[in-house]
């Protein structure tokens, strides 16, 4: 099923001359890290336990998202260098920019949330301003696949005004699911480097068969930075974390990851799905939270402690084996997305849907779905 994985158009030798993009942010991202720690502590921007939702023990400097961001900055310049004197560098440049940023857009709001504690719909403003950008930059789904599909032929300025709604729908979702997935240490984090791992295998595949002259090569730069960015925070952020990403980290991971969809969407749904499937966990763990708190009549925006994580831990499970769990659960949903990328269209969105299906099962019948009191999840039966 994989022996076609890597392509005939392009040489991997071609994919190698990216590298210095994942090398360069992953060392801006640890050095800035670090200063943003040093920062973060002498003017006390930290994170203090409520122990309602917050449960860790002691403060914990904010800031590590300004330390990815500045990660992420650093590998999209260089990914700029690198295709500096190609034919295709002025669309390339503009989309890079663009999510360059949207994701620095969606990490300020982030860290004023942080510091000054802003209102869910300011923030959701934001998102869409930042989500916006990648309109005006030209990064947005293709529908044609729908006249192939469904007989309908759609208009490419009308194409353009129905896919605002699915930009914004992918970025408000995939801010919001990391967001929610930010609550161990080294959890988001984590997650989000297997994630971007995984879309870097798609981004070679497609970039190894010539998919898109524009397209390949921005998708490879800007997984190449992303994860270089996460992996260079990783270290301060795992257990016992010494910083935190705070919003303005998860949201800026959650913006990135969501363009990198849309991304994936240029020309055909193969790859787009497969993309989503990629992001399996947050988009899991965001469903089981709103049905959750929605079927025991809680409200939907209120944080809590009742997410798959936090119900791990109330059932005894410790802090590191949950963290551990969480990230086999994201690479069994990458691995799936990977692989089902390699089979028609209408027999991996069957697989997708059971993939799905059985997931939700699974959660239901381990009582994921139960809750005690508005911030406790239920703990297990004895």
């Amino acid at each position: 099923m994989l022996d076609n994985f890597i392509g005939f158009e392009r040489p991997i030798t071609w994919v190698l001359q990216f590298w210095p993009v994942l090398v360069f942010s992953f060392i801006a991202a640890l050095l800035a890290t670090w200063l943003c720690k040093k920062i973060a502590l002498k003017f006390g921007i930290v994170d203090k336990p409520d122990n309602l939702v917050k449960t860790h023990k002691g403060t914990v400097a904010y800031l590590g998202g300004i330390g990815m961001l500045v990660g992420l900055t650093v590998g999209i310049l260089t990914g700029i260098y690198c295709v500096h004197d190609q034919e295709y560098f002025p669309t390339a440049f503009i989309r890079l920019i663009g999510v360059l940023a949207g994701g620095a857009i969606a990490c300020f709001i982030g860290l004023v949330d942080d510091i000054f504690d802003m209102k869910p719909w300011q923030k959701l403003l934001g998102q869409v301003g930042a989500a916006l950008i990648l309109i005006v930059v030209g990064i947005r789904p293709s529908l044609s696949f729908l006249q192939a599909y469904l007989g309908l032929n759609i208009p490419e300025n009308m194409e353009i005004i129905l896919g605002v709604p699915i930009v914004i729908i992918f970025v408000v979702g995939a801010t919001n699911s990391l967001n929610l997935l930010d609550g161990l240490d080294g959890l988001c984090a984590g997650v989000t480097a297997i994630i971007a791992f995984a879309m870097l295998l798609l981004a070679i595949h497609l970039g190894t068969w010539g998919f898109s002259e524009t397209g390949d090569p921005v998708r490879l730069i800007i997984c190449l930075g992303l994860l270089g960015g996460v992996c260079g925070f990783l270290p301060f952020n795992r257990y016992p974390a010494k910083i935190f990403m705070g919003d303005a980290g998860s949201m800026l991971l959650g913006f990135v990851a969501g363009a990198l969809m849309i991304l994936f969407g240029e020309k055909i749904p193969r790859w787009w799905m497969a993309s989503i499937v990629v992001f399996g966990l947050p988009i899991l763990d965001t469903a089981v939270a709103l049905v959750r708190r929605f079927t025991n009549k809680r409200p939907l925006f209120v944080s809590d402690r009742g997410h798959i994580y936090d119900q791990m831990l109330d059932r005894g499970i410790p802090l590191k084996k949950t963290v551990a769990i969480c990230y086999a659960l994201a690479a069994m949903y990458a691995l799936t997305g990977i692989v089902m990328s390699q089979i028609r269209t209408r027999y991996a969105l069957i697989v997708y849907v059971l993939v799905f299906a059985v997931s939700g099962y699974v959660v239901w019948k381990k009582g994921y779905l139960k809750m005690e009191g508005l911030r406790g999840a239920i703990r297990k039966e004895q």
